[in-house]
């Protein structure tokens, strides 16, 4: 650095202490992170650089993060393997910044209260991630903190706290928008409920319906219990047994669900695509290699984790003011598993094949 730059620093340096009322060490120590430091005068001074575009230090390596991660998550890799691909691209984030992110699993609220408490106590910790929790009890509790916390597929209905999520509503819009311009009227969603993310595809399915004119009946969504693809099939046999073929295409909230739904028609005897048309929502590697290959949505799994640590590590510089909600694009990936419709459902639904 020559002369003239480091008399430029120094006197930004300068403008921003005196702003601040502070010394100029207070400054440099504030902008680097340096223990020693008022929370509110490291919070004035960060805001006052941003205010005079400082260039502010841009790395947090060397600081420690706890990733909080949800009993549903941890076993999800039985599923789906969501969580999977969530977790390579936090920690491929983690390695390039330099950043140690220690895993926290929690079961049940004695968990949560431990870990709040050990996020809260332990002076080590510059932040936490939250991976699929939706608990109030817990949110509630990570915002009161004072330290910067993100929501990782999950969101605070509040915003208390920042989050990054796919765009779950818009990514069932454009599944159920794909297979209505194939000519599908009676669209089946199959979900399991319980997650506000989950609700937001349910709500995506609805919009699509009615921006096209068409009733998204009751009778039209399918629960199942759990994400296996052994009881999406279940689910979807007894459906037909009960009320014959009522729809025409089948869109799920996971691909999971949509493999079931695939394995229990043609069990039946049914084809896919030519008599139902199945859709999924994710995009998981082993969806391409179904019979046959699954059309589905592409949600950003990798990308969530390290947009999330990404948000955090702003939030840790004092540079992600106010709390935000990010919400991931996603696309329609065309394979094998949707085609034109052929038999339009009337009132008379279509009886199974026997």
């Amino acid at each position: 650095m020559t002369a003239e730059q480091k008399k430029g620093r120094r006197t930004r340096l300068d403008d921003i202490a005196a702003r601040c009322g502070v010394s100029i060490s207070t400054v440099s120590r504030a902008l680097a992170g340096e223990k020693g430091v008022r929370p509110e005068i490291r919070k004035l001074v960060l805001e006052t650089a941003s205010a005079v575009s400082y260039a502010l230090p841009a790395s947090v390596a060397g600081k420690k993060v706890m990733l909080v991660a949800s009993g549903a998550a941890m076993i999800d890799y039985v599923r789906n393997q969501f969580t999977l691909h969530v977790l390579e691209g936090l920690n491929a984030r983690a390695s390039a910044l330099g950043i140690e992110l220690a895993m926290r699993p929690v079961a049940d609220k004695a968990d949560e209260a431990r870990v709040v408490a050990e996020m809260r106590n332990d002076a080590g910790f510059g932040g936490m991630l939250i991976l699929t929790v939706d608990e109030e009890d817990m949110l509630a509790a990570a915002s009161d903190l004072g330290k910067p916390v993100v929501l990782v597929n999950s969101d605070d209905p509040y915003m208390r706290l920042s989050s990054v999520t796919p765009c779950n509503r818009s990514a069932a819009f454009i599944a159920a928008e794909r297979l209505i311009k194939a000519g599908h009227q009676r669209i089946l969603f199959m979900l399991r409920p319980g997650r506000r993310t989950i609700e937001r595809r349910l709500e995506g399915w609805r919009d699509a319906l009615q921006h096209h004119g068409l009733t998204a009946d009751a009778d039209l969504v399918l629960e199942v219990d759990d994400w296996l693809p052994e009881l999406g099939a279940e689910a979807i046999t007894r459906l037909v047994g009960d009320k014959g073929l009522c729809f025409t295409a089948v869109l799920t909230a996971g691909d999971s669900l949509a493999n079931g739904a695939v394995r229990g028609l043609q069990a039946m005897g049914y084809a896919v695509p030519q008599d139902v048309s199945v859709m999924g929502i994710d995009d998981l590697p082993q969806s391409a290699f179904l019979n046959p290959p699954l059309s589905t949505v592409h949600i950003p799994m990798r990308e969530l984790g390290a947009t999330a640590l990404d948000l955090l590590r702003d939030m840790m510089l004092g540079l992600a003011l106010p709390r935000r909600r990010v919400e991931l694009a996603c696309h329609v990936v065309e394979r094998g598993s949707v085609a034109a419709v052929r038999h339009p459902v009337a009132a008379d639904h279509i009886k199974p094949i026997t």
